[in-house]
């Protein structure tokens, strides 16, 4: 198991370290069909992950000047409260439903960005866009409170709602949302294991610290590759890459359910 974990940990590393998120939709399947967790165990390994991976892959996209610091810290700030609540409600669900609906918010997202990415792609958008000013308070306040839940509830890190959210409410470009969110994904996982202090679940730290090991190693050399795409195709990418374990989760899903 362990010797999988590390092969696997390599590609999840490279996703996050690319595309700034991706990790934990990517290890929570992993470590429930691949290396036999169940849903909430896997949501707390992943957030050990996710975090480790996040925050090794964090110093390139800061020397490309990828992260906006500020904004950023306060998004990951307000997203806590919801992340602490999220964590609570999750070990509430069945496994089964929180796969379901894991799935159905990958499908959404993934469609979202999909759209995006492509219309991006025919308007060039001017560099105005990349300015990171985004929408007022209130609405910042509420996509960081609803990331952090997600983030708690799911256990995966953030990533694959933190960049649509800084893409849609601060109004970054991808290759911009890519570094910040590493900086969140730092700050929510930290602070959703830390709501799982006192829960029943247990997480196998010999597998977990080899999945995380090569997840940062596969983080490292991510990193510069997001530096040589357009962020049209990384948003297209990111969207495709959610559609697609989406569909992977939903079809395990099911089949569970029939067997």
């Amino acid at each position: 198991m362990i010797a999988l974990a590390l092969v696997v940990g390599v590609g999840v590393g490279l996703v996050v370290g690319t595309l700034g998120a991706g990790g934990g939709i990517l290890s929570v399947p992993v470590l429930v069909y691949l290396l036999g967790q169940d849903a909430h165990t896997a949501a707390a390994s992943s957030l050990v992950v996710v975090g480790a991976t996040a925050a090794v892959s964090l110093p390139h996209h800061a020397r490309s000047g990828s992260v906006v610091w500020r904004r950023g810290a306060l998004f990951a700030l307000a997203s806590v409260v919801g992340s602490v609540l999220g964590a609570r409600v999750s070990a509430l669900v069945p496994a089964t439903a929180l796969m379901g609906m894991f799935s159905a918010m990958l499908a959404v997202v993934g469609v979202v960005m999909l759209r995006k990415g492509l219309r991006a792609r025919r308007m060039r958008p001017v560099p105005s866009q990349a300015s990171g000013q985004g929408r007022g308070p209130v609405a910042v306040m509420a996509a960081a409170l609803c990331t952090g839940f997600l983030t708690g509830f799911f256990g995966v890190g953030g990533g694959f709602v933190v960049v649509p959210m800084l893409v849609l409410a601060l109004e970054l470009d991808m290759r911009r949302a890519a570094g910040t969110s590493l900086l969140i994904m730092v700050i929510t996982s930290i602070s959703g294991l830390l709501a799982r202090v006192g829960t029943d679940i247990h997480i196998d730290w010999a597998l977990t610290l080899a999945f995380a090991a090569s997840s940062m190693l596969g983080g490292m050399l991510g990193g510069p590759l997001s530096t040589k795409a357009k962020p049209w195709v990384l948003t297209v990418i990111f969207g495709v890459l959610l559609l697609t374990v989406s569909l992977v989760v939903a079809v395990s899903t099911l089949s569970g359910l029939t067997s």
